[in-house]
């Protein structure tokens, strides 16, 4: 199990070197409680809550033999990257290999620092809520605005039967521009039969 931390354009990146212990996401609707008279207190069932999620690890400052990966950022590389993205004002996209879990997410907080061990690990917690895009659409003729989801939008165009892979790309992107819905890039890895969503490479032509 994997977790990818990126931009909101795919351009920056960053997988934990060492993946939390455990997570858990919240999701829930926007329940109404009400009480009527002779029938006493009913629930009205609203619309779905935004869902949030807490990551804690640590950043190492050494190759340990637990870690993913070799070759990550130093501790503060990596907090200096969450940071520039908490401080952009922008959503990020927040993936874990092996689930559904492929949100856009703001960043609540960052808590990061050290232990008096002196090993230069920096541990982190880091609160995320998943982002939605509002697209205001504005008929002139009917003078009316419509308000949609960005993940409702339809792409409008004719599917091709493949596509090239190209530098820079992701499942996550490909699926956004034919599908109109990134979160949908489990069906493309599907029917490429790609095990991890992450590992694509350029020239990889893949069935639409």
């Amino acid at each position: 199990m994997e977790f990818w931390l990126m931009n909101d354009n795919n351009t920056e990146k960053l997988q934990l070197p060492v993946p939390p212990s455990s997570f858990q996401i919240t999701r829930g609707n926007i329940n109404t409680k009400v009480n009527i008279q002779d029938a006493g207190e009913i629930n009205l069932i609203g619309k779905e809550k935004l869902a949030s999620i807490t990551l804690s690890s640590f950043f190492p400052k050494e190759e340990y033999y637990f870690c993913q990966y070799t070759g990550f950022p130093s501790p503060y590389d990596c907090v200096h990257r969450i940071e520039s993205w908490r401080k952009s004002g922008k959503a990020i996209r927040l993936i874990i290999t092996s689930t559904d879990i492929n949100i856009a997410a703001s960043i609540e907080s960052f808590q990061y620092g050290e232990k008096e061990e002196g090993t230069g690990d920096v541990y982190f917690t880091l609160e995320l809520k998943e982002y939605r895009l509002i697209t205001i659409e504005t008929v002139a003729s009917a003078a009316s605005t419509t308000v949609t989801t960005k993940n409702a939008r339809s792409t409008g165009r004719e599917i091709p039967s493949s596509y090239t892979v190209k530098s820079g790309d992701t499942l996550w992107a490909i699926a956004k521009r034919y599908y109109g819905d990134g979160s949908k890039y489990p069906t493309l890895a599907s029917k490429n039969g790609i095990k991890n969503p992450n590992l694509i490479y350029v020239g990889q032509v893949l069935k639409l």
